[in-house]
């Protein structure tokens, strides 16, 4: 029963909200182009699928990539950081300034260097710097999560700082990890949809390239289609990944 109203709550709210939609677009007679009802939606959603399809395929494949990236980065410099207080004062402050600079900001230097002709390459690279600081202060904070009792008893027996960390800090820092990767996948697709608005080139057939050529022409409909799919591959992606979190926990739990 419980879990009936946990699938049904959503679903009746969502239901209520499109009608509610409907019946007012029809009703105030409000014009296709400003704000279409969700049957034209609809419409345009099956009209449009098998590329709206190839193009939630290409925005994914992207941010996928740009999160494998910033992982392996910024584990490594956790790791490293990890073995330093000093190491920390001093990168942490730098990894704090990239975070809050918005990606907006930095993306016209990033296609330029990375080439007008391959926009490909800046998108992942400025996902990938947007997924990056969630990583690295997961892993920083997981490394440092460690059992105090524990850590007396790595000092009771001598171990050195490389020991301590393979044997007590990685193994601690696993959910930090997880959660950190969980935020970082949202970002990382939120940052290739930035990154593809500013470099604005069909070469990259991305979700937002689908809605900025929808939006040149008017046709809001469209506009919403890929809107649709970009929120139905956020959330599957989201599900993905908190059932690998609940995997890895029960992984660690029972080490």
């Amino acid at each position: 029963m419980n879990r009936a109203i946990y699938i049904l709550a959503p679903l009746g709210l969502i239901a209520v909200l499109l009608g509610g939609w409907e019946m007012a677009c029809r009703a105030l007679e409000v014009p296709a182009y400003f704000l279409p009802a969700p049957s034209a939606i609809a419409k345009a959603l099956v009209a449009d699928f098998a590329s709206l399809l190839v193009s939630a395929w290409n925005t994914l494949a992207m941010a996928l990539l740009a999160l494998v990236v910033a992982s392996v980065l910024a584990q490594t410099l956790a790791l490293t950081v990890a073995l330093s207080p000093t190491l920390e004062r001093a990168v942490r402050p730098l990894a704090v300034v990239l975070q809050v600079t918005p990606v907006v900001a930095l993306a016209p230097l990033v296609l330029i260097w990375a080439g007008l002709d391959h926009p490909g390459r800046a998108i992942i690279a400025l996902a990938a710097v947007v997924a990056f600081f969630p990583i690295f202060s997961g892993a920083l904070t997981g490394l440092k999560a460690a059992d105090p009792d524990l850590e007396r008893v790595f000092d009771l027996y001598g171990a050195t700082r490389l020991q301590r960390l393979v044997r007590l800090r990685l193994p601690s820092a696993v959910p930090f990890l997880l959660e950190g990767h969980k935020v970082a996948a949202g970002l990382a697709v939120i940052g290739a949809v930035v990154a593809e608005f500013v470099a604005g080139s069909g070469g990259a057939q991305g979700l937002a390239w689908r809605i900025l050529e929808a939006g040149n022409r008017l046709q809001t409909a469209r506009m919403f289609a890929a809107l649709v799919m970009l929120g139905l591959l956020g959330a599957v992606l989201h599900a993905l990944l908190e059932r690998a979190e609940q995997a890895g926990l029960k992984w660690w739990r029972g080490r």
